[in-house]
């Protein structure tokens, strides 16, 4: 699966509302990867004027699960069993959206391995995480 309006659509389908809220918009995917545009909206900013860890973090864990459909052609339940992120640099309050990318770097029998990275406006590196999921 990495028609880009199949994969769109499922983020309405399969996420909670409140995930459904972070507009994800996604640009591009190819097997194992997706290409996601997550808007800098003011219910995501902090009061220190930069998107906070929790969005960042929310965008990278539904990023991780599109990209892992687009191998297995479609959603088949899976659970976040480990995300490590590590905040690099900030994401200013009035940046237009951040970039999330998600890579699938192994899949076994029951556990997915990825990693994923969020960029700036300017394209420069602001978070990267690594996950693990668990197929159920």
């Amino acid at each position: 699966m990495t028609d880009v309006h199949a994969l769109q659509r499922a983020i309405s389908e399969i996420f909670a509302p409140w995930v459904q809220r972070l507009n994800l918009r996604v640009l591009a995917a190819q097997p194992g990867e997706i290409e996601l545009a997550l808007p800098v909206g003011a219910e995501h900013v902090h009061a220190g004027g930069v998107m906070c860890g929790q969005t960042l973090m929310s965008a990278a864990d539904t990023a991780m699960v599109l990209a892992i459909m687009t191998q297995l052609g479609e959603f088949k339940p899976m659970t976040t069993v480990q995300l490590q992120t590590s905040f690099l640099r900030p994401i200013a309050a009035g940046t237009d959206y951040a970039k999330v990318v998600a890579r699938v770097l192994r899949r076994g029998r029951n556990l997915v391995f990825g990693e994923i990275e969020v960029s700036d406006a300017t394209g420069k590196l602001a978070a990267h995480a690594t996950t693990t999921y668990a197929l159920l």
